[in-house]
C-alpha cells in the first residue's frame, strides 16, 4: 500500500511538473509551483526529486520502460527489426504531439538536459536490447539484436528529431514509418 501511494505520488509530482513546462516554460516553472500544483509540500517534492531536471529524467525512465513492454509483446515470427518498429509505432501512436514536442523542445534547450536527453536513447537502446534477446534468447544471436537495437533506436531518434523540428506536421507514426523504410532500403532488408 505505501509503495503504491509513493508510485502515485511520483506520476502526480512528474505529471504536475511536466503540465507546468509545457504551460509556462521550463525556465519559468518554480519547484514551488510544482509542489503546490501536485498537491504536496515543497520539502515532499526533494523526497522524490533533487531537482526539476529530474522530473525530466523520470519520464524519459518510462520511455524505456514503454518500449521495453512493447518489444516483449511483439511475436517472434518476424524479424527482431521488425518486432522494435511494431512496438515504436504503437508507443508513438500514444504520444500527444504538443506535449512530446514541447519536452523535445526543453530537452535540448541547454547542455545539461541535452545531456541527458542523449542518456535517454542508450536507456532506450538497452531497454530494447534486453527485451529482444528475452524475445530471441540464444546466445548467438546477441550481436545481432545489439545491432538491431542499435539502429531501430537511432531510426526513432532520426523521426523523434524530424517530426520535433516540423512541429509534429506528419503524425509520428509516419516518420516512424519512413526512417525504418529508408533503413530497410539502406541495409536492403525486406
Amino acid at each position: 500500500m505505501r509503495e503504491k501511494k509513493r508510485r502515485e505520488t511520483l506520476q502526480r509530482i512528474t505529471r504536475s511538473g511536466l503540465d507546468l513546462f509545457i504551460a509556462k516554460g521550463y525556465e519559468e516553472t518554480t519547484l514551488d509551483e510544482i509542489a503546490a500544483a501536485a498537491g504536496i509540500s515543497r520539502r515532499t517534492f526533494f523526497h522524490y526529486f533533487k531537482s526539476k531536471d529530474e522530473i525530466l529524467l523520470a519520464w524519459q525512465v518510462a520511455v524505456a520502460d514503454s518500449i521495453r513492454a512493447g518489444v516483449l509483446s511483439e511475436a517472434t515470427e518476424q524479424s527482431p527489426l521488425d518486432a522494435l518498429c511494431a512496438a515504436l509505432l504503437k508507443m508513438g501512436a500514444h504520444f500527444d504531439t504538443d506535449a512530446s514536442i514541447t519536452i523535445a523542445r526543453i530537452l535540448q534547450s541547454n547542455a545539461q538536459l541535452s545531456a541527458a536527453n542523449q542518456a535517454k536513447f542508450v536507456r532506450m537502446e538497452q531497454a530494447a536490447y534486453e527485451a529482444l534477446c528475452q524475445l530471441w534468447p540464444q546466445r548467438a544471436r546477441r550481436e545481432r539484436l545489439r545491432l538491431a537495437a542499435m539502429v531501430g533506436l537511432g531510426a526513432f531518434r532520426i523521426a523523434i528529431e524530424q517530426w520535433t523540428d516540423e512541429g509534429g506536421k506528419v503524425p509520428l507514426t509516419k516518420r516512424i514509418e519512413r526512417t525504418f523504410a529508408s533503413l530497410r532500403a539502406e541495409l536492403s532488408i525486406n
